[in-house]
């Protein structure tokens, strides 16, 4: 099988930042897209950040220009460097991978992690 495991969660106050980790372990093959989401209470899981096998980055709107995501394909793990947080950032983040694992042949499965909170709070 194949697990995702978020670290660097955690309290910050507005304005600060943080960086999440995720690395992903177990039977795999390869990786195409890796990303992060995120969900407040009482809201919907959403999309922060994605990048995909080749480099190729997409972003909310709402996170342009003060989150960043990077991928190390050696160690499989991928990052999100968190700047001028805000108090609407807070959420639980969870990472999100296409895994090709070596008995699937071609088709790749959608795997999540358990989830980091980040709280932005004074």
């Amino acid at each position: 099988q194949v697990q995702l495991v978020e670290s660097g969660g955690g309290l910050v106050q507005p304005g600060g930042s943080l960086r999440l980790s995720c690395a992903a372990s177990g039977s795999i093959l390869s990786i195409n897209m890796m990303g992060w989401y995120r969900q407040a209470p009482g809201k919907e899981r959403e999309l922060v950040a994605v990048i995909g096998s080749g480099g190729t980055t997409n972003y909310a709107d709402s996170v342009k220009g003060r989150f960043t995501i990077s991928r190390d394909y050696a160690k499989n793990t991928v990052y999100l460097r968190m700047n001028s947080l805000k108090p609407e950032d807070t959420a639980v983040y969870y990472c999100n991978a296409f895994v090709r694992r070596p008995d699937s042949g071609y088709y790749f499965s959608e795997y999540w992690g358990q989830g980091t909170q980040v709280t932005v709070s004074s």
